[in-house]
């Protein structure tokens, strides 16, 4: 294949993708400064590669998956960020109040306002992350007013390093010294319990033991039920930003499509499939998705200290890959470096 013919499937692959309609010849003469009949045999030239699709409608070409991997491994040139995108990225991304977790969240969702693709962030299963201690720090004294509740936090560190506070109202009628109490029996019995059961176990194994001494023992266990809920919510393995953006694309506009492709978002099992270890950004176009035909997902493992997981972005197959590139790339890089 000649610089011609790559160029001319350049300039299909990025015409489709924005007007999502087949490429003619004739659109194309005034570009390259030959006929119309040498259009058409380049097309042809490449249709024989099986970089280029007919259209049974229309006598324009379209991309092949392999046409969109060619582009994508050959032609595509990075696409500059805005200087408003890295501004709205670097915000979050200097907010020492912001865990990394949370910060990639929070730039993930912005990526996907960006480029209005669906952005998933993937981290470790909630069934890697176990109990390893809860503390309780009251954080107002005894000797404060007796009206209205009183404020704790409560802390959580897993075995994988990872550190978690809560702040919590709670009635002044809960004697703090059953909170501390109850936090040591838990330490001592329930060690090494995965988050998402530490619950049960708290149900079934603490609250008979505490029942005998500690007074108000339904309160204490339903305030360390709600707070390994909360935990267990924020270390969630699957984030979703513009979950429904994708069915936005003229690709979706069948019912049975989108039916289709909301019940997969709502697939987690599936959605955990996207994972990867792989640290360099990879782009996997239709079948070799493993997650639909019609889509493109880009994705790629970041690990940072003791937070680590999968960036992806799913669309549909015509999506702008430079500019999801570029936005990933830099977001890796900026919280990596």
């Amino acid at each position: 294949m000649g610089d011609r013919q790559e160029e001319l499937l350049r300039i299909i692959v990025e015409t489709y993708i924005k007007t999502f309609k087949p490429v003619g010849s004739k659109s194309l003469v005034d570009q390259f400064n030959c006929s119309s009949a040498t259009i058409r045999n380049d097309m042809a030239l490449l249709e024989d590669l099986n970089l280029l699709e007919k259209e049974h409608t229309s006598s324009g070409r379209i991309p092949s998956e392999a046409g969109y991997k060619y582009y994508v491994n050959h032609l595509m040139k990075p696409k500059e960020i805005t200087g408003e995108d890295v501004l709205k990225l670097q915000t979050i991304l200097n907010n020492n109040n912001l865990v990394v977790s949370d910060a990639v969240q929070k730039c993930m969702e912005i990526i996907s306002d960006i480029t209005h693709y669906t952005s998933v962030v993937i981290g470790p299963s909630v069934d890697d992350s176990k109990l390893k201690q809860i503390s309780i720090i009251p954080l107002d004294s005894d000797d404060d007013s007796d009206d209205g509740d009183r404020r704790v936090v409560a802390v959580l560190v897993t075995n994988k390093g990872v550190v978690e506070n809560k702040q919590v109202n709670i009635s002044r009628n809960i004697d703090m010294r059953e909170l501390i109490k109850t936090s040591e029996l838990i330490n001592k019995s329930l060690v090494g319990t995965p988050l998402s059961k530490v619950s049960e176990r708290l149900e079934l194994e603490i609250k008979p033991r505490i029942k005998e001494v500690i007074e108000r023992y339904d309160e204490v266990c339903n305030f360390f039920s709600s707070a390994f809920h909360d935990f267990t919510i924020d270390n969630s393995d699957v984030v979703f930003g513009g979950k429904t953006n994708i069915l936005d694309y003229k690709e979706y506009n069948e019912p049975d499509k989108i039916k289709e492709m909301i019940a997969k978002l709502e697939n987690v099992d599936l959605v955990k499939n996207i994972q990867t270890s792989d640290s360099d950004i990879n782009v996997y176009i239709g079948e070799e998705t493993e997650f639909d035909p019609d889509v493109t997902i880009i994705k790629t493992h970041y690990h940072v200290g003791n937070d680590e997981g999968t960036l992806a972005i799913i669309g549909p197959k015509r999506m702008e890959y430079d500019k999801v590139v570029t936005l990933l790339n830099f977001l890796k890089s900026y919280i990596e470096k």
